[in-house]
């Protein structure tokens, strides 16, 4: 069976993943591996990056800089998992993960951007947002949770946002999470049928399956409008999540100024698979 003739088959309820989908899913999308990073390497770097993040965060807590690090992409793209393993040794008294809830009444009432910005980072912390405001670029739009309005306003809006927080000294990196149509199906049919992962598929999650195209039109008026000098979209291409998480980290490493760096060693991301926005637009457009 050909790839695109087991994603027009494919049934999440079916327990057997079709054999084209399990094999080819990583090579799809025009992902430029045929093969996940090896294990071994992948620790091993994955833990001198590690190091280099408590370096990091000495410095922080020396100096009062303030990071924010957003987290998009399409469900089952892998942020959560970036998260946890740049997490993993920092002190969570000055790291901390803000993953919101759909907005209570008197949040919806409120000027969009109150509820991240009450959860902006003091002096010396770092915030990862697990999906961010962004949700009115993507999500919202998609699901019929905004109006096209509200959507427009807020294109408009975010990079004024975001220029406050930078002129105030906040150290702003956006990260986008790319994965092909084929590995999401993947993800979300392991999702499914390992009763560990259930509790990660939402009903959200299974309106998305349906709404790919919708979902790539969202993504890349989001990264044409909101990609700034100032606040700039990085794009990490994920079908391999090892890849995906150390080139995560090294990217934030690479735009920071601290004691002992490891200059090489932060320096050295793929760029086949990390891009700025202008770029991946220019390679894959809306349709990967």
């Amino acid at each position: 069976m050909k790839l695109q003739d087991a994603i027009d088959q494919f049934d999440l309820d079916d327990p057997d993943l079709p054999k084209a989908l399990d094999k080819q899913a990583l090579e799809s999308g025009g992902y430029p591996y045929g093969e996940k990073l090896d294990k071994d390497f992948y620790e091993s770097r994955l833990e001198q990056l590690q190091i280099e993040l408590i370096k990091l965060q000495r410095h922080l807590l020396d100096s009062g800089e303030r990071i924010v690090l957003v987290f998009e992409g399409r469900d089952a793209a892998g942020k959560g998992g970036a998260i946890k393993r740049y997490t993993a040794y920092l002190n969570p008294r000055n790291t901390r993960i803000v993953a919101l809830p759909k907005p209570s009444d008197v949040e919806a009432s409120q000027w969009y951007f109150q509820r991240y910005a009450a959860r902006l980072p003091s002096a010396g912390e770092t915030v990862l947002f697990d999906r961010s405001w962004y949700n009115r670029a993507g999500v919202e739009p998609v699901m019929g949770f905004c109006t096209p309005e509200q959507n427009r306003k807020f294109l408009r809006e975010a990079p004024d946002f975001e220029r406050m927080l930078t002129d105030d000294g906040i150290v702003l990196v956006k990260f986008w999470l790319n994965i092909s149509r084929a590995m999401q199906m993947k993800r979300f049919h392991a999702r499914r049928h390992d009763p560990l992962k259930q509790w990660k598929l939402s009903p959200i999650d299974l309106k998305a399956l349906g709404k790919w195209d919708e979902y790539s039109t969202a993504r890349d008026e989001m990264l044409g409008l909101t990609h700034t000098e100032f606040a700039p979209w990085t794009v990490v291409r994920a079908n391999d999540k090892r890849r995906s998480r150390i080139s995560v980290i090294a990217s934030v490493l690479r735009r920071m100024h601290y004691p002992g760096k490891d200059t090489k060693l932060v320096e050295d991301v793929d760029p086949k698979i990390v891009m700025q926005a202008p770029e991946f637009l220019d390679q894959f457009g809306s349709d990967e």
